[in-house]
């Protein structure tokens, strides 16, 4: 009897074809060949993995320019079962585009997401003093509302090859401020076993505070810095029940099986009323964390030995 062909397996991603989302996903060997679904926006890619409508879900989650993508940061705070298996790094540049036949002295309104805005705005106050913005869900989406005659676009900030995809004209290139950015995607999964380290890892959490108090931010730090874990973003988020409460954003070098990452996530749990954890995975730059010899998991290993013996009475308590 023939085997059952396998099923293959599907992602959703910010679309239209041609955003820098799709770009992201192309970055995951294991997702080659398999379906990639396009959705509107981050909740419904976010829904199609909780649902199983989805195996996964590439989203932004940091721009180099803005920070944080706040709505990202929110939902996987808020949305359980989730879990990020993945980051990956797209460059992230803009090109003013318009239908054929139109000139830039024209442009009086101009579709862009709020993202791509904030970054293009400098270049749009200098070239298009009089524009007004009008909010795309997505880059790609930008430039087909531009064949919405119920907008009144005149120009669209999007990625640049888009003319590959639609019949659109460049206006003008690099019109992002900073030609360095980057952004930031993670690949979210329903919760997993976690992998293996890699020896360049990252791990990302969210936890609250106990309470609004003189210091406890620094009790919060205190359980990474103690341990040598070095944190590569800290972004507070408001609770939203009340004034004054807060959860912070942490992603952490290393990996949750490392020695002293472990044993700082452990303070984090006694300390904080609400920890989220949202997973450990391989750095896209592929940085390996500095470590000195006190932190590392054979200094761990030691003290945990040391003090079992102490407790047998096959120790004397001299370290």
């Amino acid at each position: 009897m023939p085997a059952a062909p396998a099923v293959p397996r599907r992602y959703s991603y910010l679309g239209p074809a041609g955003t820098f989302t799709e770009a992201a996903l192309k970055q995951v060997p294991e997702a080659a060949g398999q379906e990639w679904r396009p959705v509107d926006n981050l909740g419904e890619a976010l829904n199609d993995v909780v649902t199983g409508a989805s195996d996964a879900a590439m989203i932004a989650i940091e721009n180099s320019i803005d920070g944080g993508v706040t709505v990202a940061q929110d939902a996987l705070a808020t949305v359980p079962g989730l879990r990020i298996v993945g980051e990956y790094l797209v460059p992230v540049n803009f090109v003013l585009v318009a239908r054929p036949g139109t000139r830039l002295e024209d442009v009086r309104v101009v579709a862009g997401h709020p993202v791509a805005y904030g970054q293009c705005r400098a270049w749009l106050d200098a070239h298009t003093s009089r524009h007004r913005h009008l909010v795309a869900t997505s880059n790609v989406a930008a430039a087909v509302d531009l064949f919405d005659e119920a907008k009144g676009l005149d120009a669209a900030i999007a990625p640049p090859g888009i003319e590959e995809h639609y019949d659109v004209e460049v206006l003008a290139s690099g019109i992002a401020e900073n030609p360095d950015a980057v952004t930031r995607f993670v690949l979210v999964s329903r919760t997993v076993p976690v992998g293996e380290p890699s020896g360049a890892d990252k791990t990302s959490l969210i936890a609250e505070l106990p309470e609004d108090r003189s210091g406890a931010l620094l009790e919060l730090l205190e359980q990474f810095a103690t341990r040598g874990v070095n944190l590569t973003l800290l972004a507070s988020r408001p609770i939203g029940d009340r004034m004054g409460r807060y959860r912070f954003v942490i992603d952490a070098e290393g990996h949750v099986k490392d020695e002293r990452v472990a044993d700082a996530l452990l303070g984090v749990k006694r300390f904080s009323p609400r920890v989220v954890f949202l997973g450990s995975y391989p750095r896209a730059d592929r940085v390996a964390a500095t470590i000195r010899d006190a932190q590392d998991d054979d200094a761990f290993r030691d003290a945990r030995d040391w003090l079992r013996g102490v407790i047998e009475g096959t120790a004397d308590g001299a370290a």
